[in-house]
C-alpha cells in the first residue's frame, strides 16, 4: 500500500463523522461550562437570599458544581462516541470504595449538614455535649469548634454531636447555675435562707427573673447541704460563680454563720 492509498482511506466521507462529533463534543463543553458557572451563580445568590446558613451555602454550591461537571461529561462521552456503561461502572465501584474507606468522615459530613440544616444550636451559644461545655466558635462540615470555660478549643465530630443529648443554655436566654454551701445542723436555716437571698438580690450579673432556688439538699452526718441555684446569662458563668462564693462568704462572716466541716464524728445541737 503506497502513500496514496493511505490518503484515500481516509477521505472525508470517513472522517466526517468524527471531525463533526469532536467539534460539537468541543462546543458543548464550552457552552456546557458556561451553563454551570451561571446556574452556581444564580444558586449562591438565591441561597444568600434565603434563610439557608450561611455556613452550608459552600457546601451546597460544591455538591451542585460537581454533579453538573460529571453530567456534561456524560453528555461529552456520548457524543464522541465513547460508551458510559463500563465507565458508570468504574465511577460507582471506586465511590464505594471511597466511601467505605471515608464512612467516618462521610458520617461526620451527614451530621454536619444536618446541625447547619436543621439547627440545634448557632455560633455564639453555650452548650454541653456529652460532657463537653463550651460557647460554639464555628460549625463545619465535619467538626463542630467550642471554646471552653478554660480557653481550650474542644473539637467535636459532628457525628458525635449529633448522636448524644444536645444541652443548649442560649436558647431561652439564661442558665442556672449550681452551688452549695455546708450548714451546720446547729444553725438557722430561716437566717442562712435570708441571707443568701439578700446576697442574691444585690449581686450584678444575677438575673432576678426567673427567680433563684434555695432549698435544702440533704442532710449529711456533718451538716445540711443548701443548695443555691440562681439564673445568669451565659457569659458571665465563671464570673458571677466566684464572685457569689466570695459574697456568701463575706455576708456569712459579718452575720456569724458558722460554715460546717467534719472534724470527726460529733453530736450537736439542732437549730430551727
Amino acid at each position: 500500500m503506497d502513500f496514496s492509498d493511505v490518503l484515500n482511506a481516509f477521505t472525508w466521507e470517513r472522517i466526517a463523522p468524527y471531525v463533526n462529533n469532536f467539534v460539537l463534543a468541543i462546543a458543548t463543553i464550552v457552552i456546557g461550562l458556561w451553563a454551570i458557572n451561571r446556574i452556581v451563580k444564580l444558586l449562591r445568590k438565591t441561597l444568600e437570599r434565603s434563610s439557608v446558613s450561611v455556613d452550608i451555602i459552600p457546601f451546597f454550591i460544591t455538591i451542585v458544581n460537581v454533579l453538573l461537571k460529571v453530567l456534561l461529561l456524560f453528555s461529552v462521552a456520548e457524543l464522541v462516541g465513547i460508551g458510559t456503561t463500563s465507565f458508570v461502572a468504574i465511577l460507582g465501584a471506586a465511590t464505594l470504595a471511597i466511601g467505605l474507606a471515608l464512612q467516618g468522615s462521610l458520617g461526620n459530613l451527614a451530621a454536619g449538614v444536618v446541625i447547619l440544616i436543621f439547627k440545634p444550636f448557632r455560633v455564639g451559644e453555650w452548650i454541653e455535649v456529652n460532657g463537653n461545655f463550651g460557647k460554639v466558635e464555628e460549625i463545619q462540615i465535619f467538626h463542630t469548634y467550642l471554646a471552653s470555660p478554660g480557653n481550650k478549643t474542644l473539637i467535636l465530630p459532628n457525628s458525635e454531636v449529633i448522636n448524644n443529648v444536645i444541652s443548649n443554655f442560649s436558647r431561652k436566654g439564661s442558665m442556672r447555675i449550681e452551688l452549695e454551701m455546708f450548714m451546720p445542723y446547729s444553725e438557722s436555716y430561716p437566717k442562712v435562707e435570708r441571707l443568701i437571698r439578700e446576697v442574691l438580690e444585690t449581686a450584678p450579673n444575677v438575673l432576678q427573673e426567673p427567680r433563684a432556688d434555695v432549698g435544702i439538699i440533704q442532710y449529711d452526718t456533718h451538716y445540711i447541704v443548701v443548695g443555691i441555684r440562681p439564673y445568669i446569662h451565659p457569659d458571665n458563668f465563671w464570673s458571677v460563680k466566684f464572685d457569689l462564693h466570695k459574697r456568701l462568704k463575706n455576708s456569712f462572716s459579718k452575720n456569724n454563720i458558722q460554715m460546717a466541716y467534719s472534724e470527726g464524728v460529733e453530736m450537736g445541737e439542732i437549730g430551727e
